[in-house]
């Protein structure tokens, strides 16, 4: 991604690397390696020719992603120009071996799904440290006593400990279900048509070329080809908005904690300045507004790749073509709220004394047994998940 004036706000975090042309570039490069070493396992192609065609492929500086892109206008999509590139890189006793078997579309979803694992692990670290930081909160504020709002008004007795530990059961969960949709990204490949008749046209070769290309990219095998029924796109779609929308109330919470009015939360000395253009005296939450910022753009694009799923036959004329440049701005979304909320929740001192002065003056008196309960429940999931994932 290019820098500019919104770049650190809008695409925090190491996701946006993850996502680049030069990403893409590589994942497409990746697909097209396991793909001859694949076909090889299977003997439709020489060892010898899939190795020669691999190693072209490791060299990426090899390949100019953006004259793949000014070519990619004349077919619609850049695999053409790149397995041109890549012939052009191997002896021409070699050429005929290039991409064999697959189709365009089986090379960019499966470097999607790659593009997408990768992003995720970026990702994960930082929804993690929002999660670390998260756990630390409720386990020190387990019993500090404040009001609890609903409607945002003034309601209940609550402690702090419990909304920090609601932040918590949020991020975990958002963390397992991201982990979980990682492990079953699968490839793709099905050649031309879906029909694996292209490079494998003897009975059942086909099938096992699926999965040696799997099995060399540490993606889950599919069923059957998913040219048109774009289920993985939309079980990531759907986690990743889920996400989002768990970082955003985390967000929108900071941001009202902090506000003058209450001030439960107080921007921290060592916490980004937070200045205004015009008011001398403010400090606004920098971090957890750009979090929120990012965090709302999310479900619009989910949308967009909700809306297309819907494909015509055996090849979209559209649709899928439509999912490129959306995952990657979704999965940039999530990297920068994620970043973003993982230093909001450092930016902050907690105040005691005002949470209880905020109560006191309710009239209420405070109960926290069952508040220290749930908390303790929500760093019990915490603990075993991390446990799971280490």
């Amino acid at each position: 991604m290019s820098d500019g004036l919104f770049t650190e706000t809008d695409q925090r975090g190491s996701v946006r690397d993850e996502v680049s042309s030069r990403a893409w570039l590589a994942a497409m490069l990746d697909a097209e390696a396991a793909l001859a070493r694949a076909c090889a396992d299977v003997g439709a192609i020489p060892v010898a020719a899939a190795q020669v065609i691999a190693m072209a492929c490791a060299d990426v500086d090899r390949f100019d992603d953006k004259q793949l892109g000014i070519l990619a206008v004349e077919t619609g999509n850049p695999v053409v120009g790149l397995v041109a590139a890549i012939e052009a890189a191997v002896p021409d006793d070699v050429t005929a071996y290039v991409h064999c078997g697959a189709t365009s579309q089986d090379i960019i979803d499966t470097a999607a799904m790659l593009i997408a694992r990768r992003a995720i692990t970026a990702l994960l670290a930082d929804l993690d440290g929002c999660a670390a930081a998260a756990a630390t909160l409720t386990e020190q504020h387990r019993d500090t006593p404040m009001i609890a709002r609903t409607l945002v008004q003034p309601a209940v007795p609550t402690t702090f400990g419990l909304k920090t530990a609601l932040w918590l059961h949020g991020l975990t969960r958002a963390s397992r279900d991201l982990h979980r949709v990682q492990q079953g990204l699968p490839a793709q490949l099905g050649g031309a048509a879906g029909t694996l008749e292209e490079g494998f046209p003897e009975a059942g070769r086909g099938l096992h070329a699926v999965h040696a290309y799997a099995s060399r990219l540490g993606l889950r095998e599919p069923q059957l080809p998913w040219h048109t029924l774009r289920y993985p796109v939309g079980e990531l779609a759907g986690a990743l908005a889920t996400a989002a929308g768990i970082l955003g109330k985390v967000a929108l919470d900071l941001v009202l904690l902090s506000q003058s009015e209450v001030a439960e939360l107080t921007m921290a000395d060592h916490a980004r300045s937070g200045r205004s253009s015009t008011m001398a005296h403010k400090r606004n939450p920098v971090a957890a507004v750009a979090a929120r910022a990012a965090a709302k753009r999310a479900p619009g694009l989910a949308a967009t790749l909700f809306a297309a799923m819907e494909q015509e036959h055996e090849r979209a004329a559209g649709a899928w073509q439509a999912e490129w440049p959306t995952l990657s701005e979704l999965l940039i979304c999530l990297g920068s709220a994620a970043a973003w909320l993982r230093e909001a929740l450092s930016s902050f001192d907690v105040d005691e004394d005002r949470m209880a002065s905020n109560l006191a003056a309710l009239g209420s008196s405070a109960t926290a047994g069952n508040a220290i309960a749930l908390a303790n429940r929500a760093l019990a999931e915490y603990r075993s998940t991390t446990d799971e994932h280490a």
